[in-house]
């Protein structure tokens, strides 16, 4: 079982709601807020992708491009300790810093076994 719903390189969550009896969720890793809702399994799914099409049609009716989950980029703040020690890795195996932390990432989470 897996508690989010994918459409069109978007994630939606998927809830439950035991005082309203119904499933609901929104889009993940956006700015702006799109929610749906639906009385079981097959009408939330109906009802994200829904919400999916009516988020692209508005941002294309605004003439304006929608936000795009997980691009690629993120901050990451890991204290001045740590970061030193990141970048003096990086100078003495002749690596930028952004290759160090992609590197680590992917080390981590392979040993991890974590589902793409």
């Amino acid at each position: 079982m897996t508690n989010m719903l994918e459409y069109k390189g978007y994630l939606g969550s998927v809830e439950f709601s035991d005082e309203d009896e119904v499933f609901h969720g929104k889009l993940e890793f956006i700015r702006d807020l799109v929610t749906y809702e639906g009385t079981d399994a097959k009408s939330l799914k109906d009802a994200f992708q829904e919400a999916v099409e009516d988020y692209l049609e508005l941002c294309q009716s605004e003439n304006r491009a929608p936000d795009t989950p997980l691009k690629g980029s993120f901050n990451v703040r890991p204290g001045p300790e740590l970061h030193r020690r990141a970048m003096l890795f990086a100078l003495r195996h002749h690596m930028n810093l952004n290759n160090v932390v992609i590197d680590a990432l992917r080390r981590h989470l392979d040993r991890e076994d974590i589902p793409a």
